[in-house]
């Protein structure tokens, strides 16, 4: 875990489109608290997090399958992509901002 900081900030878009998005319509608030913890453990997508499902379970209160499940879905809306070295390594995960630049990815 990284060393704790007094504070940290997240993209207005996280709060004003993403969280109605993920928890409204899409059902999911498991995934909005996932990409939350994410967001800050890798300094707003900034650098990679390498972190097992029970780190993430524990930094967001929530069981390791609901984590498991919140990760699936923000892998299949690409806002989190994660790689492994093999198939049971932990994985590090990148937190995307694809509303950030001009992509195929982001809605218009």
């Amino acid at each position: 875990m990284p060393a704790a900081i007094a504070e940290f900030s997240v993209d207005a878009y996280v709060v004003d489109v993403l969280l109605p998005d993920l928890v409204g319509h899409d059902r999911h608030p498991s995934a909005f608290l996932t990409y939350v913890a994410l967001w800050r453990r890798t300094r707003g997508g900034a650098e990679p997090a390498t972190l097992s499902l029970r780190e993430l379970s524990e930094a967001t209160g929530l069981s390791k399958r609901a984590v498991q499940d919140a990760v699936d879905a923000l892998v299949r809306r690409r806002l989190v992509s994660l790689a492994r070295d093999t198939p049971t390594s932990v994985p590090a995960y990148s937190v995307l901002r694809p509303w950030g630049v001009a992509t195929p990815l982001t809605r218009r």
